[in-house]
């Protein structure tokens, strides 16, 4: 049937056209944006998805910026721990020489003990990245006399996402307490000193120095303080002829009442001292290695964060520019369509043509 009220032929191609050319937006959106999921009406379900991983993965650049920060606190205190270390095997060295010299001798070697000594508080005091410093710190009280210790230093390694949603930050913890070489806290404040400004008692007999040094180290490994470990172990080693408050740092072999003997135990308390330094760097070696990992396997995760998302978002470019010229041709077609479709009316004008 001939109408021209309504042109079946016409409506039909319109709509066609008009959904050849919605589809030929969207595949342009694709191409210029790069994304199939651009906004959450294109895909609700990915584009929440991928709007919570990209967020995540911020976090993740944030974690990997506090990874590397922590990294360079930790090498610059390791660089340090191994500088001070090799300083006193020196020291070491130097007081096995004085053994049996003369009291010029002893004098002149003390000068170069000295020299050393100060070199090491050096190398602490300068062992400071970004505010930091795990050599040379300052305890304070917290609620009692000698109660004051260093909290552990903690650095951001990850950032969790549990399957309900809920977030959690690890961080790998650095043992200041244990790495600290001086504590420039109050005598009446802190707990326990640093390796090398810890003052003990040296006794002039090995058998002494034996039960002095497990007495206190007994009540430090309970929890005691340097104050109560040196009590005890002074109380355990007995009356024998002894220099107390003696330190890596302080020590002195021209101070009054060093003998041979004492130095000799000198020497013993040195290597403790350096056997501690290698615990020390230990904990920082460890720690070093931990950042390290977590470096690497963070980076790994924001890489496949990011594979992950974008097999979700992304357009194919391939497939999505092979589309476009099929439309291109559909939407000419189309045109083409509706075009002879409107023509189609003009031909009723020929029935009434005489």
């Amino acid at each position: 049937m001939a109408s021209i009220m309504t042109n079946a032929a016409a409506l039909t191609a319109l709509q066609s056209l008009s959904a050849t050319n919605k589809s030929l937006e969207q595949t342009q959106a694709r191409i210029s944006t790069g994304y199939r999921v651009s906004q959450a009406s294109d895909n609700a379900a990915y584009w929440s998805i991928a709007t919570t991983m990209r967020s995540d993965n911020q976090a993740l650049s944030t974690v990997q910026d506090a990874l590397g920060l922590g990294a360079s606190k930790v090498d610059t205190a390791y660089t340090g721990m191994n500088n001070v270390l090799t300083t006193i095997g020196q020291i070491k060295t130097k007081l096995l020489s004085t053994v049996g010299q003369t009291d010029a001798a002893k004098a002149k070697t003390q000068t170069e003990i000295k020299a050393l000594q100060a070199q090491m508080k050096s190398f602490a005091d300068a062992a400071t990245f970004s505010g930091s410093n795990f050599l040379a710190v300052t305890s304070k009280q917290v609620a009692a006399a000698n109660d004051g210790v260093q909290p552990d230093s903690q650095i951001v390694s990850s950032f969790n996402r549990s399957s309900s949603g809920a977030i959690s930050i690890g961080t790998i913890d650095i043992d200041v307490e244990s790495t600290k070489l001086f504590d420039y806290g109050l005598a009446a404040e802190v707990k326990n000193y640093g390796t090398l400004d810890r003052q003990t008692s040296i006794y002039s007999t090995s058998a002494a120095q034996t039960l002095y040094d497990n007495a206190y180290a007994g009540v430090i490994a309970g929890g005691g303080t340097d104050i109560a470990a040196n009590t005890a172990g002074q109380t355990a080693a007995g009356a024998v002829a002894k220099v107390d408050n003696i330190s890596a740092y302080n020590l002195d072999i021209t101070a009054p009442g060093i003998t041979d003997d004492i130095i000799t135990q000198m020497v013993n308390r040195i290597d403790n001292v350096m056997a501690q330094l290698t615990d020390s760097a230990t904990i920082l070696g460890s720690a070093k290695s931990s950042i390290d990992l977590q470096k690497t396997f963070t980076q790994s995760l924001m890489d496949s964060i990011d594979r992950g998302v974008g097999q979700l978002v992304d357009a194919d470019m391939n497939k999505e520019s092979t589309r476009l010229q099929a439309l291109q041709v559909q939407q000419q077609l189309g045109v083409q369509a509706l075009s002879i479709a409107n023509s189609a009316s003009q031909s009723i004008l020929s029935l009434f043509k005489s």
